[in-house]
């Protein structure tokens, strides 16, 4: 088990696992030239992010988004954690937890004091997890908001 920073020729892969993701999720639909094009745009600007993966036997069997933005409130870099997905067949094998403490550690490396995350509210089994991992839920409720 190796985890590493994405490169351009993982796409393909990632977009895989993002259909996986997405099909479970209530709010978003997959569209794989959608997701091509937005990890493009993370993997070629570090200043926007960075894909984290997990490979074992040289095949991604996980992921995880860093994208990056300024807390006025810490008055430094932050980090949001989106698209967090082992695959289906890997579950349940501890690979979760080591590619969260990965990208923990990356974005501390990154100079990041705060990773903020989104869960579905009905998503017991994530929540528990995030929980697990050191993730206190917030008293902030998100809103949203599509632009045309």
């Amino acid at each position: 088990m190796t985890f590493k920073v994405a490169t351009l020729k993982d796409i393909p892969n990632l977009c895989k696992l993002l259909t996986e993701l997405f099909s479970l999720e209530k709010e978003f639909t997959p569209n794989e030239e959608l997701q091509n094009n937005a990890l493009k745009t993370i993997i070629e600007d570090e200043k926007i992010g960075h894909i984290l993966v997990c490979q074992i036997d040289g095949k991604i069997v996980a992921m995880v988004n860093i994208l990056y933005s300024i807390s006025t409130a810490l008055g430094t870099r932050v980090a949001i954690l989106e698209d967090m997905i082992v695959s289906n067949e890997f579950r349940n094998q501890n690979i979760g937890s080591k590619l969260l403490e990965f990208a923990k550690n990356f974005a501390k490396e990154q100079g990041c004091k705060r990773i903020t995350l989104l869960t579905d509210s009905d998503n017991f089994k994530a929540r528990k997890f995030y929980e697990k991992n050191d993730f206190k839920k917030s008293s902030m409720i998100p809103f949203r908001t599509f632009l045309s």
